[in-house]
């Protein structure tokens, strides 16, 4: 299953300059929870912008178009489909960023847990792809309110794409 796991605002807002544009810890804990021991998958500008480098428990995935780069504790592929093709198919694989790869996998995801924020940033420079509702159905919601730790409310919102049935006539 392939699932894509990101935070936006109203605008489908993700950063600027490299960066997450909020700070929501319990945004952090959810990403944790979900993406441990399984495989994630990222552009290089999303691991560089990892404070410590590859995240543990996981198995780290980056995508790259130099053919020579060596990410300690990560694997470097070329492309999504190369990546896809080095992953066994029972193995949960989260997409986690950056804008471009988000729009390469949306089109293969089977998943969506986004987290959407009551916001709107001053400035940013990548952003999600539309999420198209006919597509993609809500099938859970966990609102939360804004607290000492979360300057927003903010929800946590799960989707799963349609899958068309073709009745046999």
């Amino acid at each position: 299953m392939i699932a894509i796991i990101a935070a936006i605002d109203k605008n489908n807002a993700l950063g600027y300059k490299n960066k997450l544009l909020y700070y929501l810890p319990d945004d952090m804990k959810r990403f944790k929870a979900l993406t441990t021991s399984h495989t994630i998958v990222m552009g290089r500008k999303t691991f560089d912008s990892l404070p410590k480098g590859a995240l543990p428990n996981r198995r780290n995935i980056v995508l790259s178009r130099s053919t020579k780069l060596v990410i300690p504790g990560a694997e470097v592929f070329s492309s999504l489909e190369e990546a896809l093709k080095h992953c066994a198919s029972d193995e949960q694989v989260f997409i986690i960023g950056g804008a471009s790869v988000y729009k390469q996998a949306i089109p293969l995801a089977d998943k969506l847990f986004i987290t959407e924020i009551d916001a709107e940033a001053t400035e940013a420079d990548v952003y999600f792809p539309a999420i198209d509702h006919v597509l993609w159905h809500e099938i859970k919601r966990d609102n939360h309110r804004a607290d000492d730790r979360h300057p927003y409310n903010y929800s946590f919102v799960d989707y799963e794409k349609e899958t068309l049935l073709i009745a046999d006539n």
